[in-house]
């Protein structure tokens, strides 16, 4: 992992995302501009309060959810 890199586990968003993040293989903000956000939120437990909170650190790294 780059040093840059957020993992999504220090990020505060609910155990639930966290663990659906971790099943599909997903442990990091920039992992998840690799997926579309309604992808995203098809992940039982991922609500639109963990998306907008990855968003905002996606932008923080001029990154964004795939189109």
């Amino acid at each position: 992992m780059r040093e840059k890199e957020r993992k999504l586990s220090d990020l505060k968003i609910g155990e639930p995302a966290k663990r659906a993040f971790a099943l599909k293989g997903i442990y990091t903000v920039e992992n998840c501009a690799n997926y579309t956000k309604s992808e995203l939120l098809d992940l039982h437990g991922v609500g639109p309060k963990a998306i907008r909170i990855i968003e905002e650190y996606l932008t923080q790294l001029n990154m964004t959810y795939k189109k």
